[in-house]
């Protein structure tokens, strides 16, 4: 008999151990985490550079003082604001002086990348005014705020005067001079009534101001 409860009790042992074992077998595991692929940056969208189209009047040509972004796509380093000198020139790196005056944003990236090609392989530039300074109308004599003016888009006399401040009261109004140099080097007296053009009268002589129209009211 005490044979027989051994053999019995080394049974159930074997029984249990070999359930236990199936039980854990079966059983998730929990000490490894799943795996999974790379997550992008979560800066991502924001690190990738957006083309900005600059907006100028049409025809525009960059001229001096202005203030210009000359961006390289893929390469951050060459990317810089730069002011057009008094000379006409801009400085880039690598490329030290580059001719701008003169020259549309599209003409001017076009000249970039061609430097550029002797430093980086197949470059891509985008030049982007951001301040139109060269482009002025001047405002002098009887008005309330005598100066430069910016000529970012068309403006007429009236609007010059208005944007001076109006014309003082003791202003002779009758007598306004527009004065527009001239390529041959003599400027062009044209006159402005302002009584006549605020009545709705000889309107073409509110005329569109150019580039260094110099406006005096006496």
């Amino acid at each position: 008999m005490g044979q027989t409860k051994l053999h019995f009790w080394a049974l159930v042992a074997t029984l249990c151990g070999g359930l236990t074992a199936g039980v854990a077998a079966q059983a998730p595991s929990t000490s490894q985490p799943a795996q999974r692929g790379p997550s992008p940056p979560a800066n991502a969208a924001a690190s990738a550079p957006a083309r900005v189209v600059a907006t100028t009047p049409p025809g525009y040509v960059i001229g001096r003082d202005d203030l210009l972004t000359v961006r390289f796509w893929g390469d951050a380093e060459m990317s810089v604001d730069v002011v057009v000198r008094p000379d006409g020139k801009i400085s880039l790196p690598l490329l030290n002086d580059v001719d701008a005056i003169g020259l549309t944003p599209e003409q001017l990236g076009a000249s970039v990348e061609k430097a550029a090609a002797k430093f980086i392989a197949e470059p891509d530039a985008t030049v982007i005014v951001r301040e139109i300074r060269s482009r002025k109308v001047f405002v002098i004599g009887q008005v309330a705020k005598p100066g430069a003016i910016p000529l970012n888009t068309d403006m007429n006399v009236l609007q010059a005067l208005a944007t001076a401040g109006g014309v003082l009261e003791y202003a002779s109004k009758s007598d306004i001079v527009i004065i527009r140099p001239d390529a041959g080097g003599r400027d062009k007296r044209l006159k402005f009534n302002y009584n006549e053009v605020v009545r709705g009268k000889n309107l073409q002589q509110n005329i569109q101001l150019l580039p260094n129209d110099t406006v005096v009211v006496n």
